[in-house]
């Protein structure tokens, strides 16, 4: 025995909407195939006929039916935004990082590290703990590359610079 159908009405305002919508520029495709699968759950067709035309799950068109009906046309197409992960580091220590990397390595050190970063951080009391990948993060943000054996700026582009003696540098 299978599944009831989906009674689901959906107004014609929507139904232009979603015409347009995909009459319109490019859209992410998660939201042309819900589109889709909309107009065809208009039409009455059951979630597994829509499956056959629309590269969706059944199971995954019944909730787009049913999140039509609970949030509207927008919360069917769009997805909620997500808070993310919480920022390990807040901008005062992330500051008081940068300007450490800016000042000079640590005696007997050459250059900075992800690693000597991360540890100096600490043994600084920045922050009370930090993880390289958290540092490495940090820095590529600021187009810091302190691994790099010199970071040195040359006068001029390389391109186009001609040579004394004619050449090409």
């Amino acid at each position: 025995m299978g599944r009831p159908p989906l009674n689901i009405d959906i107004a014609k305002k929507d139904q232009h909407q979603l015409r347009t919508l995909l009459k319109s520029g490019v859209q992410q495709v998660r939201v042309v195939l819900r589109a889709l699968a909309l107009l065809q759950l208009a039409e009455a067709a059951s979630a597994p006929q829509i499956a056959k035309v629309v590269p969706l799950t059944p199971q995954a068109i019944r909730r787009l039916g049913h999140r039509y009906q609970q949030a509207g046309l927008d919360g069917a197409l769009y997805e909620k935004q997500r808070p993310g992960a919480v920022e390990v580091l807040d901008a005062n220590q992330k500051q008081r990082i940068i300007a450490m990397v800016c000042s000079d390595p640590p005696a007997g050190r050459a250059r900075w590290t992800v690693r000597l970063v991360a540890e100096e951080a600490v043994k600084r009391k920045l922050v009370p703990q930090v993880g390289r990948e958290t540092i490495r993060i940090l820095l590529v943000h600021h187009d810091f590359k302190p691994w790099r054996e010199k970071n040195v700026v040359r006068g001029g582009s390389r391109r186009g610079v001609h040579r004394e003696d004619g050449g090409r540098a």
